[in-house]
């Protein structure tokens, strides 16, 4: 039991960090990102010993994470609340270009958002996403194509309405 403990707290120590940002990028909610990490490690806790292979274990969590999402997204009923203009800008100390390409991200639909981000801050391989995502390797390639011309587009039009924002101040 010591040793199964051991391993595990090894395994949350290794991806805790990334699954919570792939469950934040899925959801878009920090409380319910928190509660899918948390329901992804259960789920783990009870199946570890089927876990043969330790360096697929980021990929095995991952799936997890994206199936409870699923599960739970079917049950979400969302509370929508007034907040201010600040609030919703964030930490103010954050780069302008690191902001929009957040913005844009978040536009971006989740099909192609969760492609992105899997490759970009994942690091994984199209192959890699496809068994994952349990999708042809040929679709995560063309979702990733338009994820990134998409993305693209949506950064070059803020910057077009940003400098046509600047000339009419002038």
């Amino acid at each position: 039991m010591h040793n199964a403990q051991a391993r595990f707290e090894r395994l949350v120590n290794a991806v805790s960090s990334d699954l919570y940002r792939y469950a934040l990028m899925l959801c878009r909610n920090r409380a319910m990102a928190e509660d899918l990490v948390q329901e992804t490690f259960m789920r783990a806790w009870r199946f570890l010993d089927s876990l043969r292979d330790e360096s697929k274990a980021k990929s095995w969590l991952m799936t997890t994470l994206r199936r409870e999402f699923a599960r739970q997204f079917e049950r979400y009923q969302p509370v929508f609340e007034d907040v201010e203009l600040d609030q919703i800008r964030g930490d103010q100390g954050i780069n302008p270009e690191v902001w929009a390409v957040r913005r844009g991200l978040m536009q971006l639909p989740t099909k192609y958002r969760e492609v992105l981000v899997l490759q970009v801050i994942g690091g994984y391989s199209g192959a890699e996403m496809a068994k994952m995502l349990d999708l042809p390797t040929a679709t995560v390639n063309t979702r990733l194509f338009r994820a990134r011309q998409r993305l693209r587009e949506i950064l070059e039009g803020d910057a077009h309405s940003d400098s046509a924002n600047e000339r009419g101040r002038v």
